[in-house]
């Protein structure tokens, strides 16, 4: 097991992913954890993340730099690299250059052979430990930090250097101690997965022992545990995360769980009656519809469904509402306000499913207790208020989207619902820039109908982890037909991801989104202008709200 403790980075899931990459099960645990409790878990390994604070400044995190003493192999990611710096005797200061992306590394080769014969025997085989093991340099890595290394400890070399940073990796060998001054589990860095598994397998000597399989069960487990007798209510939207999610909780605890899929009235054109069609042919054999049976259905009897039109409370509570984060909040009340509704229903319902994953807990608030920035609230947490009467059961939280993918095979999800591409919470809400009115929602619904269903045709809907329409606040002139028009107009996003904490504009063909493009204008009324948007993340987000 290894052991990811959490300085606050961005992308500290990002390691743990890496790990689990590797089939080796990890925990990622906040920067306070006890040195009792780390000998209680007793890890073949600790990763300590980056983060965004400096190592100088005034309560930036730590840990009981007794973790140096146990014998065990130690990483340090950036802000991680320098806490172990300081920690044994080195020091860390703010250069004149700081280095904030793509980097060139240059790897330097350190040996050692000291003592008896026997300890070099030894010496020289820790010396052979190397994160760089088998990759030739230079190449690319991924920097973001404000301070440098200044003195090293005492045992440490220098391994790595890029032009900016002379001291970009370290090592203490015959300790196991390794520091990285860039990221190696972004996938700007070249070779970061091959670092992490060399870290791994050659330094920790982890097993393969972990994968879906595991997760599940341990999953199920957990649910059981948790839940007991009690019944859950889930909030099932036809997306591969909550359908994921509500399979999961239903192995756990079969006919206790309640889902229930709320019409916010933002959703995609067809996707209520889609849904339906959906959840009676693969999730459920049988499905309350409006508070009545389907008598025809032939599936689970013991998964409930039921759908809940609640278009009129999103849409009163979302007129003149214009900032992302109000829309974001009010949509999360009011659907808290209908589970509530449906939860008092149904006697012994102390707790709400969610298909949130770690990007959605990532960007809205500090995952683990640790540091983390925050980029943003989200639908699945940002909109719950403090008392909350429904307990909260989110199994999916430490996964990316590829991995409950996985996951969803692993259970025996159908693969069109495996593979259906993100959808936010909040809907189409946060793609209309500006207000919501059932104007607006009909001209983004067509908008995006033609793009998915043109998408679809080129054979690219598997491929591209994101597609969508967005509707922007503004207009401009066009002529159509020999008239003048002042109509609006529609942005598409496409992009490339494999967790959505870091994507790329796709190039789509122009002869694709010449054909998008026309179609749209000919077939929506209202629309006379289309451009794409060729924005990654970062700097960009995904989403535009």
């Amino acid at each position: 097991m290894i052991l990811i403790i959490d300085f606050g980075s961005q992308f500290n899931q990002l390691i743990a992913r890496r790990v689990r990459e590797n089939e080796v099960y990890c925990q990622i645990e906040p920067a306070g954890l006890s040195l009792d409790k780390i000998r209680l878990l007793n890890p073949d390994g600790i990763i300590l993340s980056g983060g965004p604070s400096s190592i100088y400044e005034e309560n930036s995190p730590t840990i009981d730099a007794g973790i140096f003493k146990l014998g065990v192999p130690v990483l340090g990611i950036c802000y991680g690299m320098h806490f172990m710096i300081q920690a044994l005797g080195g020091k860390i200061a703010r250069p004149k250059k700081r280095e904030y992306g793509f980097a060139t590394l240059e790897i330097k080769d350190h040996k050692t052979s000291v003592g008896t014969e026997s300890e070099q025997k030894l010496s020289n085989k820790k010396s052979s430990l190397s994160l760089f093991k088998g990759m030739h340099s230079p190449f690319q890595c991924w920097m973001s930090h404000g301070d440098s290394t200044e003195i090293l400890p005492d045992n440490f070399v220098i391994t790595a250097s890029t032009e900016n940073t002379a001291i970009a990796a370290i090592a203490d060998v015959q300790n196991r101690f390794f520091g990285l001054q860039f990221h190696p589990e972004v996938e700007h860095t070249i070779n970061g997965t091959a670092m992490i598994s060399n870290f791994l397998f050659d330094v920790c000597n982890c097993k393969k022992s972990w994968n879906m399989e595991s997760f599940a069960n341990g999953a199920i487990a957990q649910i059981k545990e948790t839940v007991g007798d009690k019944k859950v209510i889930m909030g099932l939207s036809g997306g591969v995360d909550s359908s994921v999610a509500a399979l999961l909780i239903h192995k756990a605890i079969g006919k206790n769980l309640h889902c229930i899929f709320v019409d916010n009235g933002l959703l995609r054109k067809n996707e209520k009656e889609n849904l339906k069609k959906s959840f009676t042919a693969h999730l459920t054999k049988q499905v309350i519809t409006d508070g009545s049976v389907n008598p025809n259905s032939n599936s689970n009897p013991d998964m409930n469904i039921i759908f809940v039109d609640a278009q009129k409370k999103f849409l009163d509570a979302l007129k003149d509402v214009s900032d992302p984060e109000r829309k974001r909040k009010e949509i999360g009340r009011i659907f808290i306000q209908v589970f509530e509704a449906e939860a008092s229903k149904i006697e012994g319902a102390d707790f709400l499913g969610q298909g949130t994953l770690y990007p959605d807990i990532i960007e809205s608030k500090s995952a683990f207790g640790g540091p983390t920035s925050i980029i943003k609230s989200h639908h699945n947490v940002g909109g719950l208020p403090e008392k909350m009467n429904l307990k909260l059961i989110e199994p999916l939280q430490l996964l990316f989207k590829d991995e409950v993918r996985k996951l969803g095979i692993e259970l025996g999800l159908n693969e069109d619902m495996v593979w259906r591409q993100p959808f936010p919470g909040p809907g189409l809400a946060i793609r209309i820039m500006g207000t919501v009115s059932e104007k607006r929602l009909t001209i983004l619904r067509e908008a995006d109908s033609i793009l998915l269903e043109e998408i679809r045709y080129a054979g690219l809907y598997r491929e591209l982890w994101q597609s969508f329409a967005v509707l922007l606040p503004v207009k401009s002139v066009g002529v159509m037909g020999d008239k003048r028009t002042y109509d609006s107009c529609i942005a598409i996003r496409a992009v490339n991801s494999k967790d959505a904490m870091t994507a790329d504009w796709a190039r789509l063909p122009h002869e694709l989104l010449a054909k998008i493009s026309n179609r749209i204008i000919n077939e929506v009324d209202g629309v006379n202008r289309v451009v794409f948007d060729i924005t990654s993340k970062p700097p960009g987000t995904i989403e535009w709200e």
